[in-house]
């Protein structure tokens, strides 16, 4: 039995002004997988996914066509709840931006912002979700001290936490550990392998070796299109595109 859908763009195109940055892109997402977008920088991964949840709406003079779906409906659709949407669809950034807060407070945020006042409740979604970012016994002790006092691979670790403390569906994560150490990055990897249990992942990333290690689903962009969609083994094995074999084996990129 194939996991369900959980998300989806049909014929997605996306502008900046004039400018067509995501040029009619299908692709299917779906639940307990992860899916890895890869392409050489500036080919409209960041911005692809950045559609999913929303986030390029803070850009003035941006637009899409098409449509993003999640559970079948169209996020883009008027009267959509953009609040919820982000709820939903959580997001995880290339550099970690833990808030000027304590540790606590810098995960408990968003719990706050949608309303949840309770210390008892706060005091376990905090610890819940540090110990599903597999952070929790770095810092349990440590929880009324500055987020920006960790080391970047634990505050990446902490905006995950951060991230899934609002009990997200969807999991976005762009470039997630392109700032981090060998080490910190392994830990972000093994995370991800645990989270796809709970979550629909899409990774952003521009290292071939994670995309293989990590992900279900390949996605190959290039030039704001989809060029080509498949098992993650199928794609580094036998790709059905040369242009996709041209990039993964890096005759270009």
């Amino acid at each position: 039995m194939p996991n369900k859908i959980k998300m989806a763009t049909n014929n997605m195109s996306f502008y900046y002004g004039d400018f067509k940055a995501i040029d009619d892109i299908t692709l299917e997402f779906r639940e307990h997988q992860v899916t890895a977008l890869i392409g050489p920088s500036g080919c409209g991964k960041s911005t692809y996914i950045r559609t999913l949840n929303r986030m390029n709406d803070i850009i003035p003079g941006t637009r899409v066509e098409g449509e993003v779906l999640l559970e079948g409906e169209n996020i883009y659709a008027s009267g959509v709840d953009v609040v919820e949407i982000r709820k939903r669809v959580g997001m995880v950034f290339q550099k970690p931006n833990p808030f000027p807060k304590t540790i606590f407070n810098d995960v408990a945020y968003g719990l706050r912002i949608n309303g949840v006042n309770n210390k008892a409740e706060l005091q376990d979604r905090v610890e819940a979700s540090l110990k599903a970012a597999a952070i929790w016994d770095e810092v349990k002790d440590r929880l009324n001290e500055s987020a920006l006092s960790l080391s970047g691979g634990q505050q990446q670790r902490l905006c995950i936490a951060r991230a899934l403390a609002i009990e997200p569906e969807v999991l976005l994560m762009d470039e997630p550990a392109s700032a981090l150490d060998p080490i910190a990055t392994q830990k972000i990897e093994e995370l991800i392998s645990v989270l796809k249990k709970k979550y629909t992942i899409i990774i952003v990333t521009h290292n071939m070796q994670q995309a293989a290690r990590v992900s279900d689903i390949t996605a190959f962009f290039y030039m704001g299109r989809l060029i080509e969609v498949d098992k993650t083994e199928i794609m580094f094995t036998k790709p059905s595109i040369e242009q996709t074999e041209d990039y993964i084996t890096g005759r270009f990129g």
